[in-house]
């Protein structure tokens, strides 16, 4: 798992490096037809530099608030749920974080979950009403164990950075060809030197980066989600040892048809399940997630049971009961064993 993680970890960064590289020869080409020339490419390409710093260390520090701003989001305690709190506080600790992050609840009956923040020690977690009122312990657990592994392995970070990189070389390719078809373009070349023949043609290749460049960009953030989004569901199950639980979690989630209301493009990677609820047999290049029944098969795998396993065993009483056991920390603060209480399946190692 930890060779997993670390394997992940390397193709996410050539994958971001990858953006960082469309958004260098996309400076460079509109530096050079708009500007003119090696020099004009070169300086564009240096104030786009500048720019992304500047706004990656915007994203760093405030991408978690304007995340949970823009979803509406509210800060909850344990006096509001403490169901919600207890399962992760276990989560906390079978993770091994220095500390539990910070809890926040959508008022929104789809059930649905996301994490956002800088590292573990300025994390957040977020689930709707719908999730909480939908989902058992158990299935809450790998919901929680879900959004854990994402702080855990610095995804929240890795994807925020990814995210303003790639919205930046949206920005600069639409005010590139909105300001080319303003006239831009034909008062550059009207102002040389008889419309130089080779800075048309680079004209031309700019014009085609900048359409091209954001498609490229989103294609390979996407890629990154889905692969941290497989890494996810793997790691929940490292820690609650229960990949039936998350995969009745996800079947239910994915069973209801209601989309978040305020879910849209921009955040829809963040969550455990694509909100804007678009299902597919098989992942597309702009498709956010793996197609649900793929991670549900996999799960089902891991628990070495088959798809009638995702309707049997449910725990609903579960989820009146806060003070119910987990079976990941039974030893954690609060929890007390219990006969009836019901166990989850364990794989073998």
């Amino acid at each position: 798992m930890y060779e997993q993680i670390t394997r992940n970890r390397r193709a996410s960064w050539l994958l971001a490096g990858l953006v960082v590289a469309i958004l260098a020869v996309l400076g460079f080409a509109i530096g050079y037809a708009a500007v003119g020339g090696t020099q004009g490419g070169l300086g564009l390409l240096g104030v786009f530099g500048v720019v992304a710093i500047v706004w990656s260390v915007i994203g760093y520090y405030s991408g978690d608030k304007m995340v949970l701003a823009v979803s509406g989001a509210r800060k909850v305690t344990h006096a509001d749920e403490p169901r919600l709190f207890n399962v992760v506080e276990e989560m906390t600790i079978a993770a091994g974080l220095p500390k539990a992050p910070a809890v926040y609840l959508l008022e929104d009956p789809a059930p649905n979950a996301f994490a956002t923040g800088r590292d573990p020690e300025h994390a957040s977690i977020a689930v709707t009403r719908g999730l909480l009122e939908r989902l058992d312990r158990e299935q809450l657990q790998g919901v929680v164990a879900h959004e854990m592994s994402h702080i855990r392995n610095y995804d929240i970070r890795f994807q925020t950075l990814v995210g303003v990189l790639v919205g930046m070389i949206a920005l600069v390719a639409d005010f590139f060809l909105r300001w080319s078809f303003w006239g831009g373009a034909g008062r550059r070349r009207g102002g040389g030197s008889g419309g130089d023949q080779g800075q048309a043609i680079f004209m031309v290749v700019a014009l085609v980066l900048a359409f091209l460049a954001p498609l490229a960009a989103y294609a390979v953030q996407f890629a990154v989600s889905r692969r941290r989004e497989s890494l996810a569901d793997a790691s929940a199950v490292e820690l609650t040892r229960n990949p039936l639980g998350l995969a009745r979690a996800l079947h239910a989630i994915a069973a209801d048809p209601r989309p978040l209301k305020s879910a849209n493009r921009a955040t829809a990677h963040l969550y455990i399940e694509n909100p804007l609820k678009k299902t597919k047999e098989a992942a597309g290049i702009f498709d956010t997630h793996p197609p649900v029944r793929q991670r549900i098969a996999v799960l089902l795998e891991m628990a070495h049971v088959g798809p009638e396993a995702l309707e049997q065993g449910r725990a609903p009483q579960a989820a009146a009961d806060p003070s119910s056991p987990s079976p990941v920390t039974p030893t954690a603060p609060g929890a007390s064993p219990s006969a009836d209480a019901p166990r989850p399946p364990v794989p073998p190692t």
